[in-house]
């Protein structure tokens, strides 16, 4: 059982009853889901991970005004559920909801990943937001909200970044994955340094793994998931399977791999997608022209001037 299911079984089971038995009134105004940290909230949890934070839990979100009529109560209620739900036990709870699961109050919620109770204000807080803490504000999933505050601005997140922040985004990282795994990893390779390499190799997968995100208009995960993710998406999900090769084998060492030829190949997917979204016209090989040609693409004259690698 995943931990999005257990959660859900857990708030059917004993959640849903206690609100509609303790809260009757604010029973349609309780937003009930799971979403935030850990890899149950994306689905990727395992045995593995369950070594650290898993727990037999839920969300409750509410309004501030509702977090000051009912939340403490609430709170009460919820660390007064049972300590174990089918084998798997609850961690002790903070009446505050300064944890990942029990009563949040929902711009308290949506500030920790994003700094703004809501949507962000301007392009600026959009560039500089980490992409991960996007994609904890909408991953897993939502049971019940009635009154819809907490869906609304789930919502908006989730149509992705502003589309001239997203092709800020999609320029800087053509040009960084052109500069870290067209040109500076062979150089590293010609001079024997394999470390450097290997550090360039990584450079490259972070910013083309990116890019297939801001191509599909999806946040990326922590980086431990973000290749695992790609496999999900409609879009260049068979490029996993090369970033996941280049990066646990990146080097030359004796002769007996080259990521050259693969990170090519990685690129020319890459430019074709661009070309399919009618980002770029141009037939260069390299990353970097491209990544130019977005930049024109962008509407906004402050973003437009911003340094190619920046975002």
């Amino acid at each position: 059982m995943t931990g999005l299911e257990l959660a859900r079984q857990y708030y059917e089971t004993y959640g849903q009853p206690m609100i509609a038995e303790q809260f009757p009134q604010y029973e349609e105004r309780i937003a009930a889901g799971l979403a935030g940290p850990g890899s149950e909230c994306f689905g990727f949890d395992d045995e593995i991970s369950r070594d650290h934070d898993f727990e037999a839990g839920f969300c409750l979100w509410v309004t501030r005004e509702d977090e000051e009529a009912i939340g403490f109560r609430l709170s009460r209620a919820y660390k007064k559920l049972p300590a174990e739900f089918m084998g798997v036990k609850k961690q002790a709870q903070s009446f505050f909801g300064g944890n990942r699961r029990g009563v949040l109050e929902i711009g308290e919620f949506y500030s920790r990943f994003t700094g703004s109770p809501g949507i962000p204000k301007d392009w600026q807080q959009w560039l500089t937001i980490p992409e991960a803490s996007l994609a904890e504000a909408v991953n897993g999933q939502v049971f019940r909200d009635d009154l819809g505050e907490f869906t609304k601005i789930r919502k908006e997140l989730e149509k992705g970044y502003p589309e001239d922040v997203r092709l800020k985004k999609l320029a800087a990282r053509a040009a960084l994955a052109a500069q870290a795994g067209q040109y500076n990893y062979n150089r590293c390779l010609k001079r024997g340094e394999y470390g450097a390499a290997g550090l360039a190799a990584g450079e490259f997968v972070k910013n083309a793994a990116s890019m297939i995100y801001l191509l599909n208009r999806r946040y990326p995960p922590y980086y431990k998931w973000i290749l695992r993710g790609i496999e999900n998406l409609p879009h260049l999900s068979y490029l996993a399977e090369s970033l996941n090769k280049l990066a646990s084998n990146p080097l030359v060492q004796e002769g007996k791999y080259n990521g050259s030829a693969l990170i090519e190949i990685i690129c020319q997917e890459l430019i074709k997608e661009l070309k399919r979204q009618n980002l770029t016209a141009g037939n260069w090989d390299y990353l970097e022209p491209h990544a130019l040609e977005i930049m024109e693409h962008i509407k906004d004259g402050q973003i437009r001037n911003l340094h190619v690698m920046e975002g």
